[in-house]
């Protein structure tokens, strides 16, 4: 069973003159009243009870009282909180009457029931870590995170890749006609050589025509001459004559073949190969762009089965409040961030939170609440009411929506000159929205 605040009774405290109520078991009980009447007192009060000197006022006793402050809370387990005296000593009875201390009061009072704004204003990863503490999967949400972040971080990377494959594909050029493959000029050259060695038979043949015509003529001369050797020259003539037929015969039918088209592509091999090259780069840009888009695609579903498994692992947790999350470390309410949320709306999840937190302590104390509006006050009581959880919080006004009126340190009861009344209505059995006001001994003199 959670700890609650049964009674309390408070003298001379900062601006505290006498103030004694019985805060409503569950539920919402609102201080109201004009600034500086003392409703931060009560809380401050409060806290310097039962969470000991680190919160103790600078100036606890109020101006111009002579009697020390005393604080007397009686709490749900029947332990009796007491503070006393010009040192304002602690002293802690419990239900048997044995005496007892502020390592008791520790055991069970929730450091950020008493100062929640130490939760409000943390940093969203502390809120986050606090929230992941309660659920107990903080370690395996954070391998999930670090586990998505590292998938994230290489599908960024390949993504930046691809895109400058394809940027750099882009802006290669393309060349039409031109070979698959870059064009080797050791086959052209050869192919050219070829070409000249028949080229040189050819010539080598014209020669042997002239070389055989010269001796023709050197041996008609001769013959001429030589009519004695007559019959040896008129053979050789014969011969020479015939062989002559023959080889212009086959010199006659020579054709040389153009190397001006082999000579022209030798020229050109460069400007080729590099049209060549161009288009080979472009198509490993294209395909290397293509095979990076297939990893992010696979790196964007394995980050999504990470989101899944997250989504998963939060859903199946039991939240303090319904809407609850954490995302990239961060805590929402409603798919919100905390800066998005309204000021109700942190109050909501501070004190959820901070109630799951440490269940033993079952009260939390709520300054400053004029950020909600009548409606949201009353909706955020009885959740409060629902959750079984006791809340005392001040609020600047005097309105019906307070359960209480302090004025000059005490708790007005009666009519004012306003016209308020000073006893407020609120929930419990007949289903109002806060606690009934219960008079003590507010109207004891202070002094």
């Amino acid at each position: 069973m959670s700890v609650k605040i049964h009674t309390l009774e408070v003298e001379n405290v900062k601006r505290i003159k006498a103030v004694s109520l019985t805060p409503a078991e569950n539920g919402l009980t609102v201080l109201g009243g004009n600034n500086g009447q003392g409703k931060t007192s009560v809380l401050d009060a409060i806290c310097w009870a039962l969470g000991g000197k680190r919160y103790m006022p600078t100036n606890a006793r109020r101006d111009g009282a002579y009697a020390d402050p005393h604080i007397r809370l009686t709490l749900s387990n029947g332990l009796i909180v007491e503070r006393a005296g010009k040192n304002a000593a602690l002293k802690v009875i419990d239900p048997q009457g044995r005496k007892s201390g502020q390592t008791l009061l520790d055991s069970f009072v929730s450091e950020l029931a008493l100062d929640l704004p130490r939760f409000l204003h943390a940093s969203d990863k502390e809120k986050a870590d606090t929230l992941l503490r309660i659920l107990g999967v903080g370690d395996e949400l954070a391998r999930l995170e670090a586990n998505e972040k590292r998938l994230y971080d290489q599908r960024h990377t390949i993504g930046q890749m691809a895109d400058r494959k394809r940027k750099h594909a882009a802006e290669l050029p393309f060349w039409q006609d031109v070979p698959e493959t870059p064009v080797s000029a050791a086959e052209l050259i050869a192919a050219q050589q070829d070409i000249l060695a028949r080229n040189g038979m050819n010539a080598k043949r014209r020669e042997a025509v002239h070389q055989l015509e010269a001796k023709r003529i050197y041996l008609n001369e001769k013959a001429d001459s030589l009519r004695a050797q007559l019959d040896d020259v008129l053979r050789d003539l014969a011969d020479v004559t015939a062989e002559e037929d023959a080889a212009r015969q086959a010199a006659d039918g020579l054709t040389d073949e153009p190397t001006d088209v082999l000579e022209q592509q030798i020229a050109a091999i460069d400007t080729i190969n590099a049209k060549v090259r161009d288009n080979l780069a472009k198509a490993q840009a294209e395909q290397d762009a293509a095979d990076l888009s297939g990893q992010y695609d696979e790196l964007t579903e394995q980050i999504e089965a990470v989101r899944a498994e997250r989504r998963a692992l939060l859903d199946g947790a039991d939240l303090p409040l319904p809407g609850l999350t954490v995302e990239d470390g961060r805590l929402l309410y409603d798919g919100k961030a905390w800066d998005c949320m309204s000021g109700a709306e942190q109050l909501q999840v501070g004190t959820a939170i901070v109630r799951r937190l440490d269940p033993g302590c079952g009260f939390i104390l709520l300054d400053k609440l004029e950020q909600m509006d009548v409606q949201t006050l009353t909706a955020f009581g009885r959740w409060l009411e629902a959750e079984g959880l006791q809340a005392i919080a001040t609020r600047v006004s005097t309105g019906d929506e307070c359960s209480v009126i302090i004025e000059d340190g005490r708790i007005v009861t009666g009519e004012r000159d306003a016209g308020v009344s000073k006893t407020k209505i609120s929930a419990g059995a007949n289903g109002d929205a806060f606690p009934r006001y219960v008079p003590g001994w507010q109207n004891k003199e202070g002094n």
